[in-house]
């Protein structure tokens, strides 16, 4: 049995051209993170069936868990934790008891609700580094796996790339499993991402230079391209985030060879 799901259907006959891809959860590297935007019950459950074994952590995106009922929440996040997928609610809503001066209460009832990770970002607020670092605290005190994100979601106020190296090892040496870089589901004009969508190769490179771990990385990338990049520049345990529940079985085939696009580079050689 592999991840869970039973006997390969080519088990025996073909395997992956792309070797080395972690398969086996709980991964430490090569994570694909999804967002759920919305999804109902039925829909999360039908996700969990196609391609639960290849999602490591859902966020419920934004704030929108603030919209679904204490009942209903419970339900999904337990769904997705018996598929052995961590939850956290969306950086947005952690960023709204910031705001609202609640955040220690939030977090007592983010356990309450079951969710298994906590995602500390300053997108849109303005958080300094004293409370940034408190946030931190409290969540790892609590129990949590604490992930942060760095960047800004409005293109007329990203940081500078100096400004985003900086914010990322702080972080890291705060204690965190890993550091998000920003890119919102558009991918055009934040974080790495040009205003045409195409990779700031610099930038990435910018965060290597610093010594930063790349396995301590969390790159958003929504499109294909990026994947591909980020795939054969890192190597297929990479580790992904803003990657569509409609898109991960694609995703797992870059990562593994089993795409014209990666299969390709194996041929040629290229393939890390």
């Amino acid at each position: 049995m592999q991840n869970g799901i039973g006997k390969m259907a080519w088990e025996g006959i073909l395997t992956h051209p792309m070797s080395g891809r972690v398969m086996e959860k709980p991964r430490t590297i090569g994570k694909t993170v999804c967002s759920d935007l919305g999804l109902s019950y039925d829909e999360c459950l039908q996700v969990i069936s196609n391609c639960g074994p290849y999602i490591d952590r859902i966020k419920i995106a934004f704030g929108t868990s603030v919209i679904y009922s204490e009942e209903y929440l419970k339900a999904k996040i337990q769904a997705y934790k018996d598929a052995h997928i961590q939850v956290n609610p969306g950086g947005t809503c952690g960023e709204i008891a910031v705001y609202q001066g609640v955040f220690d209460k939030w977090l007592v009832h983010a356990r309450e609700l079951g969710f298994t990770t906590i995602e500390i970002s300053d997108g849109t607020i303005q958080v300094d580094d004293k409370t940034r670092c408190e946030c931190i605290e409290k969540v790892l005190k609590a129990g949590f796996e604490c992930c942060t994100e760095v960047g800004k979601k409005m293109t007329d106020e990203q940081l500078a790339i100096q400004e985003a190296v900086r914010q990322v090892k702080r972080d890291l040496q705060y204690g965190v499993s890993t550091v998000t870089v920003e890119s919102r589901g558009s991918a055009k004009g934040v974080g790495v991402y040009d205003k045409d969508g195409k990779i700031k190769v610099d930038d990435v490179e910018a965060y290597l230079d610093a010594g930063i771990d790349p396995t301590k990385l969390t790159w958003e990338a929504p499109m294909k391209d990026a994947q591909e990049f980020f795939i054969a520049y890192f190597g297929n345990n990479v580790n992904l985030a803003n990657v569509r529940v409609g898109e991960v079985i694609a995703l797992e085939g870059l990562r593994c060879g089993l795409r014209g696009d990666t299969l390709n580079r194996v041929v040629k050689g290229l393939a890390k």
